[in-house]
C-alpha cells in the first residue's frame, strides 16, 4: 500500500471511531430516558404529584441522577403517550389519567371501578346470533346454535373505556333482553339469573391495532393500540357462561393484580 494513503485510513479509523462513540453515547442516553420515564410513569398513575407540576427538570436530573437531556428525553416519551404536557409558565403538568384495573379478582367494569366514577353502557347490538365454531366449542354449545351477541360501549365518568363483544348461552341470554343493561354489569345480571355465583374466569391479555371501526366508536386515534382482554367466565360448576373480547382504550386504563409464587 502507498505511503501517502496510511494517514488517510488512519483518519477514516478515528472518524469511524467518533461516530462509533456518538451512537453508544445516544443508545445508553435512551435506554436511560426509558428507564426514568418508566419511574416517572408510575408515579403519575399513583397520583404522587397531585394534580400538580412534576417537578423542575433540573431537581428531576439530581434526584435521578440523569443529565437534563436524559430528563427531557424520558418526559418527551411521556408527553408521547399523552400522560403530560408542557404548559408555558407552569412547566410539564399530568394532562391524562389511567384507571386501575385489577386482574386478581373477577368483577365486572363498574364494580371494578367504582371508586372512580359511574360506568355507563351503551347497547349497539343486541340479539340472537348463530355461534361462530371458536364461540359455540368455548361455550359448550352445539356448532351454529343460537346464542345472545352483545356489543356495547362502555363509559366512565361520560368518557369511552371499552368496546365489549359479548357471547352468552341463548337459554341464559333470552332473560337478560329485558334486563336494564345501561347500568348493571352483565355478571351481577348472570348470577340473579342462574341463582349461582360465578366461578372463575380464564383471560388473555395483550395489545391489538384498533380497526377502523372499533377507533371510531371508541374515539380514539385510527390505528392506535388498545388493550385487548379476552375473558371465558365460568359458574362456581364450571359452566362456561360468558365469553367476552374487551377492547381497553390503552390511555385510559392500567392492568395490575397480586401474584403469589407457589
Amino acid at each position: 500500500m502507498p505511503a501517502t494513503d496510511r494517514p488517510r485510513d488512519h483518519a477514516g479509523q478515528g472518524a469511524a471511531t467518533t461516530v462509533a462513540a456518538h451512537r453508544t453515547r445516544r443508545r445508553l442516553r435512551a435506554d436511560r430516558a426509558r428507564q426514568l420515564a418508566d419511574l416517572l410513569r408510575h408515579q403519575i398513575l399513583t397520583g404522587a404529584f397531585h394534580g400538580g407540576p412534576l417537578p423542575h427538570e433540573s431537581t428531576l436530573a439530581a434526584d435521578y441522577r440523569a443529565s437534563r437531556n436524559t430528563v427531557r428525553q424520558s418526559l418527551d416519551l411521556l408527553r408521547a403517550e399523552s400522560l403530560v404536557e408542557r404548559l408555558p409558565g407552569v412547566g410539564t403538568v399530568v394532562v391524562a389519567r389511567k384507571y386501575p384495573h385489577g386482574l386478581d379478582r373477577l368483577m365486572g367494569l363498574a364494580e371494578t371501578l367504582r371508586e372512580h366514577g359511574r360506568v355507563t353502557n351503551e347497547v349497539r347490538t343486541m340479539g340472537p346470533a348463530p355461534a361462530p365454531a371458536p364461540v359455540a366449542d368455548r361455550l359448550r354449545v352445539p356448532a351454529g346454535a343460537d346464542v345472545l351477541y352483545i356489543e356495547r360501549l362502555r363509559r366512565l365518568n361520560g368518557l369511552p373505556l371499552s368496546l365489549d363483544l359479548t357471547y352468552i348461552p341463548l337459554d341464559l341470554g333470552t332473560a337478560l333482553l329485558g334486563a336494564d343493561l345501561e347500568n348493571t354489569d352483565v355478571f351481577r345480571l348472570l348470577e340473579a339469573i342462574t341463582g349461582r355465583p360465578l366461578g372463575h374466569a380464564e383471560i388473555t391479555l395483550e395489545a391489538v391495532t384498533a380497526d377502523a371501526h372499533s377507533a371510531a366508536v371508541l374515539e380514539a386515534p385510527r390505528g392506535a393500540a388498545v388493550l385487548m382482554l379476552e375473558r371465558l367466565t365460568h359458574l362456581a360448576d364450571g359452566r362456561p357462561v360468558d365469553l367476552e373480547f374487551i377492547r381497553f382504550r390503552g390511555d385510559r386504563i392500567t392492568m395490575s393484580g397480586l401474584l403469589h409464587r407457589s
